[in-house]
């Protein structure tokens, strides 16, 4: 079997090779005659496809003007039909050796598959009744020297797909509409905030620290100050700077880039957005998450009621929510309130086949946090919100008042699968400073140069009100609305492996 699909793959690329040479063939050959297509520098378009479609009864017998790339042809003798996508969609024409002369009409024929023209004709519908083009003039604007792939299986190889992404987008339309909807998905949520009075902003990529947080960053080196530097793991730090500096509502779409695994819900690079508002908390966040999703799924996909890889997924009603202790409880039956200590916590996760990373050092809090891993999370398909998680993982959380071994955070879960974290803001800069250091000093444990942002915790010294924020993966959030298997298909360009040569 493998010896039959090396052959196949090798018989592919031959005939590769000699389509592209017949079609390089047939540029010299035009250049020869001076009709070299890439000296094209504009086509009066007038119309696009979806226009003309859509405006059928007022274009009825009009002359437009069209451009686009040819995917599919059929010659019959002296008239063609042809398909051509252009950014809008795709629309057939009529091309005939009485409307173009022979000459034209021959040069029509010798073109490719992939090939870009502009048109003139008048519009007009067939007997089948689809929109068409009756062209009375074309030129070709743009010679295809690589064959498209075969129409019947389009481009397939997954690999491929993500790679050459701008030929997957030619013959797989389904694949744009993803695309087009994730722009929808993102006009929508800053349609949402700015509706209640966030502000966008931009802060920086390149940052000189390697902070505490868990991710690992990139790095890289800036030559002028001479100066290594990392690209950002979050935003959160320079938009709370904000909160004190005096906005009350600020947000960012921003590109994140962590230097860890890959998967179907990871990329090293991706999209999030994180807000933040002051005078509110993670209770506020969580009102304000519900009534995102619910309108955005349905500007977008028309309900807040969607199916997702078969299974459907209820945005619609209220969100279940649990805390952590209680979630475990519910699944695991294992009770945080009748722990006596951190060895009765180990005790009870040994009983139940579960081992903290934490080791014999494991606290409670750890403990809860490994039950929760090793039972919850795989539970939660509709969307449930898990709030007031152990101190031990939440470095940037303000405690509870009532019970410090826990914070005021959440996450939300939808399709078994994290999709958002939410604080009430720690804004105590003694407490902060404090989570800080052990955070740093265990990441230097670990090999990393990380240090304490000192001047994240000055800026807290001139007083950060309190405040609820919020941090959301665009990527997750798109697939779930598109419903797209894995990150891959959700990025033009993931980030790829280069071919050996």
């Amino acid at each position: 079997m493998v010896e039959e699909e090396k052959m196949t793959a090798e018989a592919e690329e031959r005939e590769l090779s000699e389509q592209t040479r017949i079609r390089r063939e047939k540029l010299s050959a035009l250049i020869e005659e001076g009709r070299n297509p890439f000296e094209k520098v504009k086509y009066p378009r007038t119309h696009t496809s979806k226009q003309i479609i859509d405006n059928f009864d007022e274009l009825e017998g009009q002359t437009v003007a069209i451009a686009g790339r040819m995917t599919v042809r059929r010659i019959m003798g002296k008239a063609s039909f042809a398909k051509f996508v252009d950014g809008a969609g795709i629309i057939q024409v009529y091309v005939s050796r009485d409307d173009l002369g022979e000459d034209e009409y021959a040069r029509f024929k010798k073109s490719d598959l992939g090939d870009i023209f502009g048109m003139t004709g008048k519009v007009f519908k067939t007997k089948t009744g689809e929109v068409t083009v009756h062209v009375t003039s074309m030129e070709l604007l743009s010679k295809s020297l690589l064959p498209l792939p075969e129409k019947f299986h389009g481009l397939t190889n997954t690999d491929m797909r993500y790679r050459q992404r701008y030929v997957d987008l030619i013959v797989n339309p389904e694949v744009k509409n993803t695309f087009v909807k994730r722009s929808l998905i993102l006009k929508e949520i800053r349609n949402f905030l700015d509706a209640r009075g966030y502000l966008e902003v931009d802060t920086p990529v390149l940052h000189t620290l390697e902070i505490g947080a868990a991710a690992r960053p990139f790095k890289t080196h800036h030559n002028t100050l001479d100066l290594d530097m990392y690209l950002r793991i979050e935003t959160e730090l320079y938009l709370k700077r904000l909160i004190v500096g005096g906005f009350d509502k600020v947000y960012e779409v921003g590109r994140i880039f962590r230097n860890e695994g890959m998967d179907a819900f990871h990329n090293p690079e991706f999209t999030s957005i994180e807000l933040y508002e002051a005078y509110t908390d993670y209770k506020g966040m969580m009102d304000l998450i519900e009534e995102m999703y619910r309108t955005v799924a349905t500007k977008v996909c028309g309900s807040a009621k969607i199916t997702y890889q078969g299974e459907e997924i209820d945005m619609e009603s209220p969100w279940e929510r649990l805390t952590m202790a209680e979630a475990v409880k519910k699944y695991c039956g294992a009770d945080y309130s009748e722990w006596k200590d951190d060895a009765d916590a180990r005790r009870v996760a040994k009983e139940l086949g579960v081992e903290p990373e934490e080791g014999d050092a494991a606290t409670k809090g750890h403990v809860l946090i490994a039950l929760f891993d090793a039972f919850v999370e795989d539970k939660l398909l509709q969307p449930t919100i898990i709030y007031d998680y152990p101190v031990e993982n939440s470095p940037l959380a303000k405690r509870k008042p009532e019970n410090p071994a826990f914070t005021e955070r959440f996450e939300y879960f939808i399709c078994r699968h994290e999709m958002g974290n939410a604080f009430s803001e720690l804004n105590d800069p003694i407490d902060q400073k404090e989570r800080f250091v052990k955070q740093v000093e265990a990441k230097r444990a670990q090999g990393a140069n990380a240090e304490v942002d000192e001047d994240y915790v000055t800026a807290l010294e001139y007083g950060l009100p309190p405040t609820g924020g919020l941090g959301l993966g665009v990527d997750r959030l798109v697939m779930l609305l598109t419903d797209s298997a894995t990150i891959r298909d959700v990025l033009l360009f993931p980030t790829m492996k280069p071919i050996k040569k």
